[in-house]
C-alpha cells in the first residue's frame, strides 16, 4: 500500500472512529443521562480520543512542508486560532463548576435539615432558607454573575432573609475575574465563523479531518457552555450547519438538535444550566419549598412521607455530584493542557514547514 492510499485508508478510519463514538454518546444508558456530570465526562473523553488519532493522522511521519503549502497554509492557523477560543471556554467552564458545586452544598444543607425524624419547625425553617438561595442561585440571569466560587460564607444563614439582588452581588463578588465584555455566547459564535466543509478533491483529503475535528472541537465547547453555567451566555448559538452526508455527521447533528431543543427551554425558564442534576435539584427545590411553607409540625403525615422521597431523591443526585464534579474540573483541564500541546506541536510544524531549505 502506498503512502496516499494509507493516508486515506487512515481518514476514514478516524471519521468512522468519530460516528461511533458520537453514536455511543447519542444513546446513553438510563444511569448516564445527556448532559449529567457522567456523561460530560464521557463527551471529553470523545474529544480527547478524536483529539489524539487527528493529530497523529496531520502530523506524524509527514513533512512539514506539506502543510505549509495551500489550502494548510489557511486551514491550520484557523484550526489554532479556534483553538485559543477553545481554551478561554475551558477556563471559563472550569470555574463554572464552582457555582455547580455552590448549589451542592446548598443542597446538603436542604438534605441535613429535612432528613429528620421526627421533622421539626426549626428544620422546616432552616431548609426554606437554604432552597430559597439555591432557587435564586440557579435562576440568576447568566449575565449576573452565576460563577460563583463557593465558599462557606456565601451558603451560612447569619443573614435575616434573601433576596435576588444580595446574592447577584455576592456571586459578582466572588467571581471568576475576567473582561466585563467577555462572553462565552460570543466567543461560540467566534468560533463558528468561516467554518466551511471542504470540497471537490478536498473533501477526501487532509482537509477533511481537519473540518471534522474543528467541528468536534466546536460541539464539546458549545455542549460545556450549555451544560455549565459561565460567563454571559445569553444569546448562545442553536445551531451550527454540517452537512448530513458526512458519514459521522448525523449522531452529531442529532446530538445537537437535543441540547438546542434543550436550551431553548432553559432560555423561557431562566435556568442556570442545562446540567442534568441540576434540571432535576431545581424540581425537586420547587416541591420541598411549596412543603416548607407550609409546613407546621407534626406536619400532615403525606405530605412527610412525598417530602422524605424528594429528600432521598436530592440525597442521591447530591452523591453523583460529589463523586464527579471534581474529576470533572480536572478533566476540563486535561483537555485545556492537550489544547495547548496540540496548538504547540501544529506551530512547530508550521515554522518547520516554512523554514528557507540550507
Amino acid at each position: 500500500m502506498d503512502t496516499q492510499e494509507q493516508e486515506l485508508e487512515d481518514i476514514e478510519l478516524f471519521q468512522k472512529h468519530v460516528s461511533d463514538r458520537f453514536t455511543e454518546l447519542s444513546s446513553p444508558p438510563e444511569d448516564d443521562a445527556l448532559l449529567s456530570v457522567s456523561w460530560l465526562h464521557r463527551l471529553l473523553d470523545v474529544f480527547l480520543c478524536c483529539e489524539a488519532e487527528f493529530e497523529a493522522i496531520l502530523i506524524m511521519d509527514r513533512d512539514p512542508s506539506q502543510l505549509s503549502k495551500p489550502p494548510f497554509d489557511r486551514l491550520i492557523p484557523e484550526f489554532i486560532e479556534r483553538a485559543v477560543k477553545a481554551l478561554d471556554i475551558c477556563n471559563a467552564v472550569a470555574n463554572g463548576v464552582d457555582s455547580v458545586r455552590h448549589c451542592q452544598k446548598l443542597s446538603e444543607i436542604v438534605i441535613s435539615a429535612l432528613d429528620q425524624n421526627p421533622l421539626g419547625d426549626g428544620h422546616a425553617k432552616r431548609a426554606k432558607k437554604a432552597l430559597l438561595m439555591l432557587l435564586s442561585a440557579m435562576n440568576l440571569d447568566d449575565k449576573e454573575g452565576t460563577h460563583v466560587k463557593a465558599t462557606e460564607r456565601s451558603w451560612s444563614f447569619g443573614r435575616r432573609g434573601v433576596n435576588k439582588e444580595q446574592i447577584a452581588g455576592h456571586f459578582r463578588s466572588l467571581s471568576w475575574q475576567v473582561a466585563k465584555n467577555w462572553s462565552s455566547a460570543k466567543q461560540i459564535q467566534s468560533m463558528m465563523y468561516n467554518l466551511v466543509a471542504p470540497r471537490g478533491a478536498e473533501a477526501s483529503g487532509l482537509p477533511s479531518p481537519i473540518y471534522t475535528m474543528n467541528v468536534i472541537m466546536i460541539f464539546v465547547m458549545w455542549a460545556l457552555v450549555a451544560a455549565i453555567p459561565c460567563q454571559e451566555r445569553n444569546g448562545l448559538p442553536t445551531h451550527f450547519p454540517v452537512p448530513k452526508q458526512l458519514n459521522w455527521a448525523h449522531s452529531l447533528i442529532g446530538l445537537q438538535e437535543k441540547i438546542a431543543d434543550e436550551w431553548k427551554k432553559k432560555e423561557k425558564k431562566g435556568m442556570s444550566g442545562l446540567l442534568d442534576e441540576l434540571q432535576k435539584m431545581e424540581k425537586l427545590a420547587q416541591s420541598l419549598i411549596d412543603f416548607t411553607d407550609s409546613f407546621h409540625f407534626p406536619g400532615d403525615a403525606e405530605k412527610v412521607k412525598e417530602a422524605a422521597a424528594n429528600v432521598s431523591e436530592l440525597k442521591e443526585i447530591f452523591g453523583r455530584m460529589d463523586q464527579g464534579l471534581t474529576p470533572l474540573q480536572m478533566h476540563i483541564r486535561e483537555v485545556f493542557h492537550r489544547i495547548v500541546r496540540s496548538r504547540t506541536e501544529f506551530l512547530d510544524v508550521l515554522e518547520k514547514g516554512s523554514a528557507p531549505v540550507v
